[in-house]
């Protein structure tokens, strides 16, 4: 599948042309008639997956449709066996491709989670909105047949390592600012095909996905003593977006391809249910080390200011060589919209902002352009509520479940942050581990050569 390859489709047989997917689209990009089908422009789709969350056009069960659903399975990469009814807007998906690939014995399999699916997953099985259950989500993988369970987890710590680090030197050494957050697949897209001229600002960090896609072929393959070419990386993301990113041609910086294939929340959920794996009685397991090792910073990269916390947290220290008064740093959480703080680091006072939600984005950009801005750091999330709200995680049939779904999903993150023991990702031991044994340094030359990468223009 190549990257002009449309992954968020509508269904003409389904679309009632309601228009909603439109109205949450962020990029203008379905295009349609009022009650008529609707289309995506792939030119200006980021595939953020928000119109795939709102599209209330279903399947009906009475009515005749000239596709059976059988075939709108198969064309969805979808499970045959799946009881769930299906909408007009949808993505593309990859599960039976994993299915398929977990039966050859001949491969060596990891799995990495991004801090977002522990929130959701549990949802698709009746469990109440939110529910926090990692251990679990690490058992329902190995009994899917994973060799090596690991965490997103990890790689958001080390992102935070490399960003922090980045950070620093542009603020210190006079690079260009405000520097941008680089984890959001779909805000990259945007900002490649609409401000071009200002991916200068954009971190040369890849998100956490690539960064452990890149680890788990090289120091991960020595670690398990396997040959790379005999690993699959499979990653679970709340994502629509992401599987995009790991078909990018630069991201094969371990000399493979990083991340082989991407899998939404639904579809983990699918793949266990079709397993016959009962996920509410499942005895909690942890996730292998040292690559499933995290703090509580890398949890809150699932949330809106989630990465700018984490990046204080660290920042502060790195700076100052001293502990900072309070890891809570509230004046960075919220909600959708775009908030700004001022944290006070030794001498330097910060000026950090977050862009929730990429309907936000433009007028930041434009203030940016004009000179107009005096941040130093800006977080920039496409979905509106941050990872938690991603297209890939359980559909919310009815929209008065979403508030609630969106608070708890935080919330369960914040819990699971304030209840680690370590909340630093500068103190994670697997990450000072890494660095000694493989990476060396922050910002150094095996570091750069995994862990960052540079992006392109897209608006011709």
């Amino acid at each position: 599948m190549s990257n002009n390859t449309a992954m968020i489709c509508i269904d003409q047989e389904l679309c009632t042309g309601c228009r909603r997917c439109a109205e949450v689209c962020p990029v203008d990009a379905i295009e349609g008639n009022d009650r008529e089908p609707q289309h995506v422009n792939t030119d200006k789709c980021v595939m953020c997956g928000q119109c795939v969350q709102v599209c209330k056009g279903y399947y009906p069960i009475y009515e005749d449709v000239p596709t059976p659903i059988s075939k709108k399975y198969f064309d969805r990469g979808m499970l045959g066996d799946n009881k769930e009814p299906i909408f007009a807007a949808y993505n593309k998906g990859q599960i039976k491709k994993v299915k398929e690939l977990l039966q050859n014995k001949e491969l060596f399999k990891v799995v990495q989670c991004a801090p977002a699916v522990r929130v959701g997953l549990s949802e698709d099985f009746g469990m109440p909105l939110g529910t926090l259950s990692p251990r679990k989500m690490a058992a329902a993988l190995r009994k899917l047949g994973f060799d090596k369970v690991y965490d997103t987890n990890f790689s958001a710590d080390l992102t935070i390592m490399e960003e922090g680090s980045e950070l620093i030197e542009r603020v210190t050494k006079g690079g260009t600012l405000p520097m941008f957050t680089s984890c959001c697949p779909a805000w990259v897209k945007y900002l490649e095909q609409t401000y071009p001229e200002l991916l200068g600002n954009l971190s040369s960090c890849k998100s956490p996905q690539q960064m452990a896609g890149s680890v788990f072929k090289t120091y991960g393959a020595k670690v398990n003593k396997v040959d790379p070419a005999k690993m699959l990386s499979v990653s679970v993301m709340p994502c629509t977006c992401k599987e995009f990113e790991s078909e990018r041609e630069e991201m094969k910086d371990s000399g493979y391809r990083d991340v082989d294939v991407v899998i939404t929340t639904r579809e983990l959920a699918h793949l266990i249910k079709d397993s016959g794996i009962d996920f509410k009685e499942l005895e909690e397991e942890d996730f292998d080390d040292p690559l499933g090792l995290y703090t509580g910073a890398g949890t809150i990269f699932g949330v809106t200011g989630g990465v700018m916390e984490a990046a204080l947290r660290t920042g502060y220290e790195l700076i100052t060589k001293k502990q900072i008064p309070s890891v809570d740093l509230s004046a960075v959480r919220g909600g959708e919209g775009f908030r700004t703080a001022e944290v006070q680091v030794g001498d330097l006072k910060l000026k950090v902002g977050i862009v929730s939600g990429l309907k936000n984005a433009a007028p930041v950009l434009e203030s940016i352009k004009k000179g107009e801005c005096d941040l130093h750091f800006i977080e920039f999330m496409t979905c509106p509520e941050g990872c938690v709200s991603g297209g890939g995680q359980p559909k919310l049939l009815l929209d008065e479940y979403k508030e609630e779904a969106y608070n708890n999903r935080k919330q369960g993150l914040y819990d699971h942050d304030s209840n680690l023991a370590l909340r630093k990702s500068h103190e994670n031991p697997s990450i000072k581990k890494i660095y000694s044994e493989f990476l060396g340094a922050p910002l150094g030359h095996k570091s750069h050569e995994l862990l960052h990468t540079k992006y392109k223009s897209r608006k011709e």
